[in-house]
């Protein structure tokens, strides 16, 4: 397959030397090019120009979301080349594997049924932190057929164009709620036994750990709300755990200790829930019970996601962006 039937897609915002790893990561294959930028000022569009690719600079008008970004990065894509045929989406703060795009391409020449591959994402710094460490563990995701897809995949273009991309309206959880539409169609989505990608998540501080948590909280409410119909229906059981153990567990717990203060003493379930999830995990794998402890620990995070959801529908105020990651400084890179 040529490299002219595949583009690539890659969204940043002061993604600083990340970014320059990134586009240094495929500079071999030779294809197309988007790089959408989201008020970056550290100088990324024009180190991303320098480097061949078409910058397109998000009108500040209005919100900021990886949906937008991406959907802006695909329809640029297809006016400098109207016969792409595989889109490449990519989170400027990541670095391709050496041979992902041959094994991608490979895949879906083959597979006229699957409109999304992706591989194994990594941790790039793993032992930078133990939330590092976690968000590695969590992209290990099984092999084969699966609902969902992450920020990076590549996609069949037509596939993409005929639902009409992604939800731009979504501050998080756009690619599961993509992938859900696509199956809807009937096409499936597949994860490769392939490494794909690094991943530099850059969280250090327990506050951002929390934040993410929140953001994903509030991915489950939006998605489970838009498809509640949908035989493909996703996070229903994530919303339901986050709620029982981070909202109505707790209430219950407050509110027989005002009849009873020994009612306090069910704050040990949530310790034999951590308990439950190493032992599951294996007691004596590494990370298991720091695993279990924060998985536990971000259910009342994801149920004030949810809560942050269902206040903004009921007052119908605008999304507004959850940041949780660490950015490099204002040092600039290009222009």
């Amino acid at each position: 397959m040529s490299a002219d039937r595949i583009g690539v897609v890659i969204i940043g915002r002061n993604e600083g030397a990340r970014l320059i790893a990134c586009f240094e990561s495929f500079d071999a294959i030779g294809c197309e090019v988007v790089y959408v930028d989201s008020g970056s000022t550290d100088g990324s569009p024009q180190a991303a120009a320098s480097r061949g690719a078409s910058v397109v600079n998000l009108d500040l008008s209005a919100p900021f979301t990886a949906a937008r970004a991406r959907n802006a990065g695909y329809a640029a894509l297809k006016i400098r080349n109207p016969d792409i045929q595989f889109i490449q989406f990519v989170d400027g703060d990541c670095v391709f594997a050496r041979d992902w795009f041959a094994k991608a391409r490979a895949f879906l020449a083959s597979r006229p049924d699957v409109a999304v591959v992706c591989g194994r994402r990594r941790e790039r710094h793993p032992t930078a932190s133990v939330y590092n460490a976690l968000c590695d563990i969590e992209w290990d995701t099984p092999i084969g057929e699966t609902d969902a897809c992450g920020g990076d995949a590549l996609v069949r273009a037509d596939a993409f164009g005929a639902v009409g991309g992604y939800r731009a309206q979504l501050i998080a959880g756009e690619e599961p709620e993509l992938c859900l539409r696509l199956r809807e169609r009937g096409w499936k989505i597949w994860r490769l036994d392939a490494e794909m990608t690094g991943h530099d998540a850059a969280i250090m501080h327990f506050s951002q750990w929390w934040a993410r948590s929140v953001r994903c909280g509030h991915a489950y409410a939006e998605v489970v709300w838009l498809h509640r119909k949908s035989r493909f229906a996703i996070w229903k059981t994530n919303a339901i755990r986050a709620a029982a153990w981070g909202g109505m567990l707790p209430l219950v717990i407050v509110a027989a200790a005002m009849a009873n203060r020994f009612a306090l003493l069910g704050v040990f379930v949530y310790g034999l829930q951590v308990s439950r999830l190493a032992l599951r995990r294996g007691p004596a794998e590494r990370f298991s019970w720091i695993y279990a402890a924060l998985t536990t620990l971000a259910k009342p995070a994801e149920c004030l996601g949810m809560a942050k959801y269902a206040w903004r529908r009921i007052f119908r105020q605008p999304a507004v962006i959850i940041e949780y990651k660490g950015r490099p400084g204002p040092t600039r890179i290009g222009g």
